[in-house]
């Protein structure tokens, strides 16, 4: 439903869309759910307005801007380096040790996810013909590995943290829209491809991934993101599409890259770390509450 989305307006116009649309049952939850001091978050403004232009902003723009210029399954194969980055990212700036449970279950993973995208061809991989739209997928994975490095430290109430850096990604896009030619949706399917959009990838996933990395090492929510092509494979079951063995068989690779993560944190719980547990051989050395130092 979405491409139709993509293929009917520029990549500045269905960001802003998104996101303006978003704003308004995102700022709903957060007062009804949270009851936030938004003083105190506005406070912070600076740093939620880095993590809105990096995640919210900047992943969505390079997302749309990459696949006008490359295949989805290019894409795709990009996107599945994300979870290596945020661990090595992790790993690089202090806020994470891996040992040898946090680098298989990301190993276990990728295999996973490229049987799945090349159902079980992995030398597709050596054919396939690299170009911008690529290099603009790599640059939206390092933008994602940024915003979710930040938004582990945010120390915030989580729904009212996205939506202010919604709010405040809107009003930077605006002026931005307006200068490089502000297209609407033209139909009522395009109408709709913005709404399933708004609803599902942006106020359903990135609030249920912003929970998620305050609660989880960086390991566990990195490997998680490899789900996603199984449960496109499962979707695609219900609608008349079964999977191939092959894809099955990347499926269990990947579920079983988070599970070692997962049973890994709780073997091993050092003290002080919230009682969730430490991932695949990966603890945490960020705090788990109140703004980084």
């Amino acid at each position: 439903m979405a491409e139709r989305a993509v293929e009917t307006l520029d990549p500045v116009s269905l960001t802003w869309w998104r996101w303006a649309l978003a704003s308004v049952p995102l700022l709903v939850l957060a007062q009804v759910v949270e009851r936030p001091d938004w003083r105190r978050l506005l406070s912070r403004w600076r740093i939620l307005m880095l993590a809105g232009l990096l995640g919210v902003g900047g992943y969505a723009l390079l997302l749309y801007a990459a696949l006008e210029r490359t295949s989805a399954i290019n894409a795709s194969i990009v996107n599945a380096l994300a979870p290596a980055a945020i661990v090595v990212a992790a790993v690089l700036l202090g806020q994470a040790t891996a040992d040898w449970r946090a680098w298989t279950g990301v190993a276990l993973g990728l295999l996973g996810v490229l049987l799945v995208l090349t159902r079980g061809d992995l030398g597709r991989l050596a054919t396939l013909s690299f170009n911008s739209g690529d290099v603009l997928m790599l640059g939206a994975v390092a933008v994602w590995t940024a915003y979710t490095l930040i938004g582990r430290r945010l120390g915030l109430p989580v729904l009212a943290a996205t939506a202010v850096q919604v709010v405040l990604t809107t009003i930077v896009l605006t002026p931005v829209v307006l200068l490089t030619g502000f297209s609407t949706p033209p139909d009522r399917a395009a109408w709709g491809a913005v709404l399933f959009i708004v609803v599902f990838p942006s106020v359903g996933s990135y609030l249920c991934w912003n929970l998620a990395i305050g609660r989880v090492p960086a390991g566990v929510a990195g490997t998680s993101m490899n789900l996603v092509a199984v449960f496109t494979v499962a979707i695609a079951a219900l609608l008349g599409q079964p999977p191939t063995a092959v894809q099955l068989i990347g499926g269990a690779l990947v579920i079983s890259g988070v599970v070692l993560a997962s049973r890994g944190g709780r073997r091993a719980r050092p003290v002080g770390a919230p009682r969730h547990g430490i991932p695949p051989g990966v603890s945490s050395s960020a705090p788990t509450e109140g703004p980084p130092a």
